[in-house]
């Protein structure tokens, strides 16, 4: 079934179009929570809400040609996640990095290496990074969100955002540094 009928017969409740829609975006949703949540059961509440969020909005969703649909449950589920991260911000978004890990970063590893790395480690790597730079890292680096905007969703300002992709670029580095070690 094509995406324009499939998003229609969602739209006139029909459950078997519901249960294809989980089936084809289910699993992109989850890979997609992972990367905002800290743990795959963090992953799995924020995937069933965001669900819960598209059935009870897709009203709202104009068909703008093949691939529209996915980008908009995508959206969708992001916002989810960044609302969440606002709304249960109970400490600063930020923590401080050491200089240790700062200075080890300036030697960030190349493309080839990150290439060798299997994809499920690199994104518990990524996962493992504080809440607010794994925040920002996903809207900046995943998602091709500018500092402005991310300023916007996050409540920031533009330069803390840019500050802080570094240090989680840093940290990351750092991570994927001592990985490469462990492995050698």
């Amino acid at each position: 079934m094509k995406e324009q009928e499939l998003s229609e017969r969602c739209r006139e409740g029909d459950r078997d179009a519901w249960h294809e829609l989980y089936d084809r975006y289910g699993g992109r949703l989850l890979a997609l929570c992972m990367r905002y949540a800290g743990s795959r059961a963090a992953a799995e509440d924020l995937m069933h809400d965001a669900f819960l969020k598209i059935v009870d909005s897709i009203e709202r969703f104009a068909y703008r040609g093949e691939g529209s649909l996915r980008a908009w449950i995508e959206r969708v589920t992001v916002n989810l996640a960044i609302e969440r991260l606002r709304r249960d911000r109970r400490q600063p978004l930020f923590a401080p990095l050491d200089d240790e890990t700062m200075r080890t970063a300036d030697d960030e590893p190349t493309a080839e290496e990150v290439d060798r790395i299997p994809q499920q480690e690199l994104l518990r790597l990524v996962a493992e990074l504080p809440e607010g730079y794994r925040t920002i890292f996903n809207l900046y680096c995943m998602e091709g969100r500018s500092h402005r905007e991310i300023a916007l969703l996050l409540g920031i300002r533009e330069k803390s955002s840019s500050s802080q992709l570094a240090r989680a670029r840093a940290l990351l580095a750092t991570r994927i540094k001592a990985y490469k070690k462990q492995e050698a």
